[in-house]
């Protein structure tokens, strides 16, 4: 068996999304003086989440815009009409926070490191491309990835098949040859083993006995990963590990 490139989700993977984003959206509320409205503030981050979570659905089924589904989440979690001048920047000063608490895992830059030598290595994301492309710049490993393939890009997002397949075809390389690494037990890892690639769940808070879905790999942290390609390749192919 052949693996020659190592597709990755971002946020939640590489990029610590819900950390950075419950830090930047408590400093929000708390500037808008929002908190107070809410038995604790884990109430409001809850709904938070909640909004995020529905209109960012939305918008991966092509329902809305990526711009539009930020003004959703405005309107969704202030819970009143807001005209999209408003709510644009009302959304941006949130952006402000949590740009500011943005951070790479600490384990994201030594796998990148330890598969560099051996695989190529590009992005599938659901989150626009400017987006994940500015990121990926200001987290320092934007120039790491051959593409960064996101869902406004090819036209779907994950887990349909077409997602990882147009990834692959801008790789050159047929799904057999590409493993992804991602967050999401099913929209990552099983639907990349449905497209025919070799689906990795990076689970970091889940029990160990947790159920694995049939044909996945699991790991509880981007450690693991050399090892866990290793064993796909097969026991005793050439190692160029460090």
């Amino acid at each position: 068996m052949t693996i020659r490139a190592v597709l990755w989700d971002v946020d939640d993977t590489l990029f610590d999304y819900t950390g950075s984003d419950r830090a930047g959206a408590l400093c929000h509320l708390r500037a808008e003086g929002l908190l107070s409205r809410y038995e604790s503030a884990e109430q409001a981050l809850g709904l938070w989440r909640a909004v995020m979570d529905e209109q960012f659905a939305r918008f991966v089924a092509g329902e809305i815009g990526f711009q539009e589904h930020r003004r959703e989440r405005v309107r969704g979690f202030l819970g009143v009409p807001v005209e999209d001048a408003e709510a644009d920047a009302w959304f941006g000063r949130y952006l402000r926070h949590y740009e500011a608490a943005w951070i790479l895992f600490p384990d994201a830059l030594p796998a990148l490191d330890a598969l560099a030598p051996r695989f190529r290595q590009a992005v599938l994301s659901n989150a626009a491309t400017v987006n994940q492309e500015r990121k990926l710049r200001a987290l320092g490993v934007h120039g790491r990835f051959e593409q960064v393939v996101c869902a406004d890009r090819v036209g779907c997002g994950k887990p349909d098949p077409r997602a990882f397949h147009a990834a692959c075809a801008l790789l050159g390389l047929p799904p057999a040859e590409v493993a992804y690494v991602g967050d999401q037990p099913e929209c990552d890892a099983v639907g990349a083993r449905d497209a025919g690639l070799h689906g990795i769940w990076l689970d970091r808070t889940g029990p160990a006995e947790a159920l694995v879905p049939e044909g996945v790999r699991r790991i509880a942290g981007l450690a693991e990963l050399p090892g866990v390609l290793r064993r796909l390749i097969g026991f005793g192919a050439p190692s160029t590990f460090g």
